[in-house]
């Protein structure tokens, strides 16, 4: 029998013990400053290969791309699609119908995949229930786009286990339930017909080319978790600015940026000072931390104001050009 000293120090030893657990219990909740949670036990991504995502190619019936020897990055374009936004502009699907799928391993030997989706609305709820039902999350959905026809949605999933095979058959169950035309072969990338060197300089970072829009990415500069993962850099956390020719150096601006709660204000201002129409406002995400807010935008006009116009929006978030990351 324990005496009343001893059953005393164990119970004082349960309450410590307790105590010291409840930041870990409870961390996913709450960020630090860096954006690690707090108290939180975090799995950090592993690098790959190409070769090592051989088999999720394969269910996925097309070949991706290794982002920062970590994220297995596969495009579904849809070139099925001629969508017309107001002003009777017929935009790419480079410019804003991208569909993608992205997927990470981790320390612990899981994987999580996460993608964004554009789907037509006679093509959503049975793309939805189909996700569902093969264990893929839908953590948003909204638009990306001012008035357009035929009405389009932006889906973004998010899924993670220990059987990636079973991931990629989920995200590739709901892909066939759209009209998304198989692989074709891709073609070198070229110069598109604007003045890229001036849209660099106005935004302070070397964009790239594919031949049809030319691009400029940003990512945060802190650490994102999703939960207790931890976050490849440019995964799931950038801001992009997308230049859709037009001839005589105009252009159709699409993209998204990235904020903290406390940034939605200045960049909203800016963007709006610069002439810019906003699209959205919301999240991507539903663990993250830190909270993490995307605002789409419309504009189109000659490509070197615009940007010019998007510069001051940049600058009032902490990002970096994905070139330098």
């Amino acid at each position: 029998m324990m005496t009343g000293d001893k059953q005393a120090a164990t119970s004082r030893r349960r309450v410590l013990a307790a105590a010291a657990l409840a930041p870990v219990l409870a961390g996913a909740g709450r960020a630090s400053a860096g954006g690690m949670p707090a108290g939180a036990m975090t799995v950090k991504p592993v690098k790959t290969t190409v070769s090592d995502w051989a088999a999720v190619t394969k269910v996925l019936g097309r070949s991706g791309n290794l982002l920062r020897g970590t994220t297995y990055h596969t495009p579904f374009p849809r070139d099925d699609l001629r969508v017309v936004v107001k002003g009777g502009i017929v935009i790419t699907p480079e410019l804003a119908l991208g569909a993608h799928v992205a997927f990470v391993r981790y320390a612990d030997g899981s994987t999580m995949c996460m993608g964004d989706v554009a789907v037509t609305e006679s093509e959503l709820q049975r793309v939805i229930d189909t996700w569902q039902a093969n264990g893929i999350a839908q953590t948003a959905l909204h638009k990306h786009l001012p008035a357009h026809h035929p009405d389009i949605w932006w889906v973004h999933v998010h899924g993670h286990g220990h059987d990636e095979l079973a991931l990629a058959h989920g995200m590739r169950a709901g892909f066939d339930r759209t009209g998304i035309p198989p692989a074709t072969p891709s073609n070198p990338p070229s110069p598109v017909n604007l003045d890229t060197a001036a849209i660099d300089a106005a935004l302070g970072a070397k964009g790239a080319s594919d031949g049809v829009v030319y691009k400029a990415v940003f990512a945060r500069r802190e650490t994102i978790y999703d939960g207790h993962l931890e976050l490849p850099s440019g995964l799931g956390a950038t801001s992009a600015f997308i230049f859709q020719p037009l001839g005589n150096g105009r252009a159709a601006l699409s993209g998204d940026c990235v904020m903290l709660a406390e940034e939605v204000p200045n960049v909203l201002g800016a963007l709006r000072r610069g002439g810019i129409e906003l699209v959205e406002l919301h999240n991507h995400h539903m663990t993250e931390s830190p909270r993490l807010f995307f605002t789409h935008f419309w504009a189109v006009g000659d490509a070197v104001k615009l940007a010019k116009s998007l510069r001051p929006a940049v600058d009032a978030t902490n990002v970096v050009p994905t070139s330098a990351v």
